[in-house]
């Protein structure tokens, strides 16, 4: 079956239906991970938005138990060629039959390479992924323009806390749209996780005195979650390490009085490559964002720029002063992607016991 993807700029991109048969209008993003095909399919950050995959060719080895949250959030997935079959030892089906069951649609067939320069040159574009070969183009591009992503948040958060045992530090983790690796990365430190819904009262956590506080990532637009900007100003104000990723390096930045800004097509992918700029090391990164502060608009006295992305000089991080608060942009858990920052989650470990944080 034949399948269209409309751009508000009026672009159309032809080719063939894959996944759940409907229409989708969503911000249309892409991700350059070459590998991680489940796992970008199920971070909770793509709510909201289409994905285009910028490597050629996905679903080779299938679906394994790589998932990252318990169902698909992408609105749409856009890839070149979809895999005939699919091999694997742990293979458990398709991605096709995958995309039928979480009732994502999407299309196969596209020159994502053009696809993506346009992006790129014209920055992040609302689309349409459709069966319907008689469109009336004028009217689509009209409800392009129009479309807004609303109420990402509720959608991804969870709906009431939980606790995953652990015998060591106790963690709180506030659940923006948290990616399973995030918890596994701290189990296997053996860590005790209490996952806490989004818009849980600083309150309610402060006072079952966790050792540490985990922001996580999320999606959506950062400025436009006061609410938990406020909520999460009150544990700034606390003497609690926190540690904050992604969205959560947003939402700590805004609570002291920085900006935020969309970027022109976002960061996606395992190959970003940030710099450490206290000692001047590059690591590659897994990133998955639209937005980053603005580290021009942060009180130097408050926080102080810790990493920054080597291909467009934007903020990738900021360590706290006289706090035991450190965020980044980035993904240190990964999932997919390097492995490069996973360090972080050990120096989250040592601020929880009072130790100096290392040095990599």
């Amino acid at each position: 079956m034949k399948a269209f993807l409309i751009l508000e700029d009026g672009t159309v991109f032809e080719g063939t239906a894959i996944g759940a048969k409907k229409d989708v209008i969503s911000e249309i993003v892409f991700n350059t991970s070459m590998t991680g095909y489940l796992e970008v399919l199920t971070d909770p950050s793509y709510a909201g938005q289409a994905v285009i995959m910028t490597y050629p060719l996905i679903g080779n080895y299938g679906v394994t138990p790589d998932m990252e949250s318990g169902r698909a959030w992408p609105d749409g997935y856009i890839v070149r060629e979809l895999s005939r079959t699919h091999s694997n030892f742990r293979s458990e089906g398709s991605i096709q039959e995958f995309l039928e069951k979480e009732g994502v649609p999407g299309i196969a067939g596209v020159d994502t390479r053009s696809l993506t320069k346009l992006l790129r040159e014209k920055g992040t574009m609302n689309g349409m992924i459709t069966t319907d070969s008689s469109y009336c183009l004028e009217e689509v591009v009209g409800q392009l323009r129009t479309h807004r992503i609303d109420s990402v948040m509720e959608q991804v958060t969870c709906k009431e806390i939980y606790t995953v045992s652990g015998q060591g530090l106790k963690v709180a983790l506030m659940d923006f749209g948290a990616k399973e690796n995030m918890i596994r990365s701290l189990k296997k430190r053996g860590c005790e996780v209490t996952v806490y819904p989004a818009f849980t009262p600083a309150e309610l956590i402060i006072q079952n005195h966790p050792d540490g506080i985990l922001l996580s990532n999320g999606p959506g637009d950062p400025e436009s979650y006061t609410s938990i900007i406020e909520e999460v100003r009150k544990l700034y104000h606390t003497d609690i390490p926190i540690f904050a990723i992604c969205l959560g390096h947003q939402l700590m930045a805004l609570a002291n009085g920085a900006s935020t800004y969309k970027l022109k097509y976002g960061h996606r992918g395992g190959n970003h490559p940030v710099k450490d700029l206290s000692t001047g090391r590059v690591y590659i990164s897994a990133q998955n964002h639209g937005y980053a502060v603005d580290p021009d608009t942060m009180d130097p006295k408050i926080a102080k720029e810790s990493f920054c992305n080597v291909n467009d000089g934007t903020n990738e991080g900021l360590e706290y002063v006289g706090k035991s608060i450190f965020t980044v942009q980035f993904h240190p858990e990964a999932c997919p992607g390097p492995q490069d920052l996973d360090y972080l989650f050990d120096r989250f470990i040592e601020r929880m016991k009072g130790e100096t944080s290392c040095q990599r």
